[in-house]
Order: structure tokens, then sequence, then C-alpha cells
């Protein structure tokens, strides 16, 4: 683990040195250098992801894919998705417009004596092990995970939004970040407070998101992938994940059109188990909703037209 920090910490010195520490100068911004110095950490961790993601996933999915890639621009737009969260474009934004409330709200609890709670401090010598509070907060914000993603397919409001996510009929790598902006934002101020909550340390933070986003690409892979009987117990696969997407298995309830589904974990199935929402048929469906098959509903092609239509769904307009 200390290995791991050490040549992590070194890489992104090194890019911020070399790239981004010039060109904020450049740009006037040298007045922000050590907001600028954490970019570049979650810069590196996308780098590393996108190209984890075309060494290994991708000749995975040429390998065993699941259907051929027939609208190759479905797939760009995916890729759009994926570049301007994964390379940090997304994170900037929320330090202009929503980083400052939560900085102001947290600084508000401390002087108000509110010190938070360190969940790596509850079994001293135990839980204070760095592999072992990095596989405590991974359970924990899964659970976390979960609901919020029950949440995104319980409340009507919410699923306006995360409908997007599904409306995708050519699921591949790329297909992890294909969200409304809103979404997105809602998800990651609930897990920023989560994070703050249980007093997880930014390093562990940015460790966490980068397994969980790397293994939803793979998730997301068009790939005829399970994990065999076991492992597909332990960790979601592309198979379990698929059913997710699947046309009126995941994303609906008992009876057509009621809010619901199956296989929300994000990282672990075993909510799904405790919780009776696993489907763990073998299976390899159509993946989309209902209505863009029997009504035509369209969810936009382009980013921009696909976050103004999700827009519109969410104040009933479209």
């Amino acid at each position: 683990m200390n290995f791991l920090e050490e040549a992590f910490s070194a890489a992104q010195q090194g890019l911020f040195e070399a790239v981004v520490e010039p060109a904020m100068f450049a740009t006037g911004l040298g007045h922000l250098l050590e907001d600028g110095y954490a970019a570049t950490g979650w810069l590196l961790v996308g780098l590393v992801q996108i190209a984890l993601m075309l060494a290994i996933i991708g000749p995975l999915q040429r390998w065993r894919p699941v259907e051929p890639v027939t609208d190759a621009g479905a797939v760009r737009t995916d890729i759009l998705y994926t570049l301007v969260h994964r390379l940090g474009l997304f994170r900037v934004g929320l330090f202009f417009t929503v980083e400052p409330l939560f900085d102001e709200l947290f600084g508000q609890l401390r002087t108000a004596g509110w010190g938070g709670f360190h969940l790596d401090h509850v079994w001293p010598g135990v839980t204070d092990i760095p592999w072992v509070a990095f596989l405590v907060y991974l359970v924990v914000f899964d659970f976390v995970d979960y609901w919020i993603h029950r949440g995104q397919h319980g409340l009507r409001w919410w699923w306006s939004l995360h409908a997007l996510h599904h409306s995708q009929r050519q699921m591949t790598m790329w297909s992890d970040n294909r969200n409304h902006l809103l979404d997105d934002l809602l998800r990651d101020g609930i897990l920023v407070l989560v994070a703050q909550a249980i007093g997880m340390a930014p390093g562990q933070f940015v460790a966490l998101v980068a397994v969980t986003q790397l293994s939803e690409s793979l998730q997301h892979a068009n790939l005829r992938l399970s994990f065999g009987r076991l492992g597909e117990r332990l960790w979601v696969s592309p198979r379990f994940h698929r059913l997710h997407h699947s046309i009126g298995l995941g994303h609906e309830a008992q009876g057509r059109g009621t809010l619901g589904g199956h296989n929300f974990g994000v990282l672990l199935p075993w909510w799904d188990v405790l919780l009776r929402t696993a489907n763990f048929e073998h299976r390899f469906d159509p993946t989309g909703i209902r209505d863009q098959v029997e009504q035509g509903r369209d969810y936009g092609r382009g980013f921009w037209a696909q976050q103004w239509l999700g827009l519109k769904r969410l104040v009933g307009g479209g």
C-alpha cells in the first residue's frame, strides 16, 4: 500500500510540474496551485483507468462480444462522457460551483464542535491498517451506493434523470459515465457527505473512486462474461449488471412500467441477495428502456441533446 501511494505521489508530482503548473501560470490561475495539484491526481487516475480499459477491457470485448457494434455514433457519445468524467473536467466544474458550498458547510460544522467520526479507528490495531481500512470503507460506500441506486430507480423524479444512463442500446465499456450531470451531482454529493461523516482520508477516497469506476467500466462492457456460481455472488460481473440494463428486466418491478428492477449492486451483489433484488439468470438480453422500443421515446443522440431532454423529463415536459 505504501509503495503504491509513493509511486502515485511521484507520478502526480511529475505530471503537475511538467504540465499542469505551467498551464495554470500561463492562464492566470497561479493562485489556485493547491487545487490544481489535487486536480492533477484525478487526471492521473483517469489516464491510468483509460489505459487499462484500452489494454484489457477493449480486447476482452473483441474476444467475446455480446452483440456486434452497429451504432458507432452512440459509442462515440459515451466516449465523450468518459473523457469528461475520468479526466477531471466534471470535477473541475464541481470545484467552481458546488465545492465552495461544501467547504462552508463543513467549516460551520467544525466551528460548532462537530469533529466527525473516524471509521478506521473503530477497532484499533485492525481497522487502522491501511488495506483493512480501505476494505471497510469499500463495503460501507457500496452499501450507500446500493441505496442511491435504488433511489435512482424508485423515485420517479430521479429516474427521469437516471433513465439517460439506461437508454444506451449499444452498451460498451464506455457506457458507465453516460449520466445526466444532475444525476452525477446528486450521487457524488451524497458520497462526499458520507466520506466526511466517517472520516475517510482524501487519498483513500480517490483510490476507492478509481477502483469503483474501473470495475463499472468492466461491468458495462459488451462482454459475454460471468464470474461463475460463486464469483457472481462475490463481485458484480458484466452478466449480472447487463441484466440490470436489460429491457423490461432491470429497470422495472413486477408489472409493466412500474419502477423498480434488479441487480442494483455497484460492486458487491451481497446487498441484492440480502434485500431480494438479485437476479442470477444466465442471460444476455438487449439493453435499453421499454418506452424506447414500444413508444419510440427519444432520449437524444448527442451529449447536449441528452442533457436537455433529461431536464425536460425532470420538469414533466419530455
